[in-house]
C-alpha cells in the first residue's frame, strides 16, 4: 500500500453519514420476484460502462444479445471482452473479496484469451501514459506481492466502515497497478464486491455507471491523488459516486419502510461490537421520532438482541 494514512475529512465524514442513512432506508430492501430482472439490467449496465471506460465501444443492446448467445458484429476482441465479463460478473456473489487468491482467479476469468499473464502479478515495470507524458509509474513488479499482502491485511484489520475500505482498496488497487492489463476493470470489480459484502443491494447498483459519466473527473482526480502522494480527493469522489448510486436506486424503486426488527438488525450490523446510545441509533434513522426509537430499542433488550447500561438518554446499548 502507498504510505498515505486515511485521512477523513469533513467532506467524507458527510459523504459517509448520507450513505448510511440511505442504506439504513433500502439496505433490507426485498425486490422478491424482480430481483433476477433487476441484477440482470444491472450486470448489462455495468459490464457496458466498466468496459467503455477501458475504450470498449460495444452498447447495451449488442451486451444483451452477446448474453443472450446471438450473433454479434464488432471487434473480436471487444466480444471477447463483453464474454468474459459477463462470466465473471455471473459469478459475482460466489466470490470472496477478503481472498487474495479470488482476485487472480478472477483476474484471470477476465482477461482469458486476452492476456498471456492472465490471473498472475506482472513481472515488468509499467506506467501510466496520458498522452505521450507519463502520468504515474507503478511500483517495481518485485513488490507487488508483498503490496497486495498488505492491501488484503488492510481489509481484514483496518476499523473504518466497510464502504471506505471499498474506495480505499479501489485506489489503491489502480496505485500498485498490479497486473500488465485490467487493473481499472478489477479496481472497480472489488470496489463493488466489498460494497456488496456490506449491503446486499449493492448486487443492483452500477456505481460503474456513475463513473463512466464522469470518467474525465475519475482520471484526473486519479492522476493528483498520484501526484500529491495521498488519496483524499479519490476516496471522495468515490463517496460521491455511491452516495449517487444510492440516490437514484431509491428514486427508481418504491422502498418500504423498514421494520422494528430490520432497524435493529441494520444497526446490530452497523455497529458490531461497539455500544451506542440512542442519539447514534436515531443518526442511522433521521425519519424517526425519539419515541419510536426509545420503542425500538426497549423492545430489542427484552427480546435479548441488546444489552443496556446507564439509564434514559445516556444509556448505551451493546450486542
Amino acid at each position: 500500500m502507498t504510505n498515505s494514512p486515511i485521512k477523513i475529512t469533513a467532506k467524507i465524514l458527510n459523504l459517509n453519514s448520507e450513505i448510511h442513512e440511505l442504506l439504513g432506508e433500502i439496505k433490507n430492501f426485498s425486490v422478491g420476484k424482480a430481483s433476477v430482472k433487476l441484477r440482470r439490467e444491472n450486470k448489462i449496465k455495468t459490464v457496458q460502462h466498466s468496459l467503455a471506460i477501458e475504450g470498449n465501444d460495444l452498447i447495451e443492446s449488442q451486451i444483451t444479445a452477446i448474453l443472450e448467445n446471438k450473433r454479434v458484429l464488432g471487434p473480436a476482441k471487444q466480444i471477447l471482452e463483453v464474454k468474459n465479463a459477463l462470466a465473471l460478473y455471473d459469478s459475482l456473489t460466489e466470490i470472496d473479496p477478503l481472498k487474495e487468491k479470488q482476485l487472480l482467479l478472477s483476474h484471470k476469468i477476465l482477461m482469458q484469451g486476452l492476456l498471456k499473464s492472465a490471473g498472475k502479478y506482472r513481472s515488468g515495470q509499467v506506467g501510466i501514459f496520458k498522452g505521450s507524458k507519463v502520468s504515474h509509474v507503478a511500483p517495481p513488479a518485485k513488490q507487488v506481492p508483498r503490496l497486495m499482502s498488505d492491501l488484503f491485511n488492510f481489509l481484514k484489520k483496518d476499523e473504518n466502515s466497510w464502504i471506505i475500505k471499498a474506495c480505499v482498496f479501489h485506489y489503491e488497487l489502480e496505485f500498485i497497478h498490479p497486473f500488465d492489463d485490467g487493473n481499472g476493470l478489477m479496481g472497480r470489480l472489488w470496489q463493488q464486491l466489498l460494497l456488496m459484502k456490506y449491503a446486499k443491494v449493492f448486487e443492483y447498483i452500477s456505481t460503474e455507471t456513475i463513473v463512466h459519466e464522469r470518467q474525465k473527473q475519475y482520471y484526473a482526480v486519479l492522476e493528483i491523488c498520484d501526484t500529491s502522494g495521498e488519496f483524499t480527493l479519490f476516496l471522495e469522489f468515490s463517496l460521491e459516486v455511491i452516495l449517487e448510486g444510492l440516490q437514484k436506486f431509491k428514486s427508481a424503486n418504491r422502498i418500504p419502510k423498514p421494520s422494528a426488527p430490520d432497524r435493529i438488525q441494520f444497526a446490530l450490523n452497523h455497529f458490531k461490537s461497539k455500544s451506542f446510545t440512542r442519539k447514534d441509533y436515531l443518526n442511522l434513522f433521521p425519519e424517526l421520532s425519539t419515541a419510536t426509537a426509545s420503542r425500538d430499542l426497549t423492545k430489542a433488550v427484552k427480546e435479548n438482541q441488546l444489552k443496556i447500561s446507564g439509564e434514559k438518554s445516556k444509556a448505551e446499548y451493546k450486542a
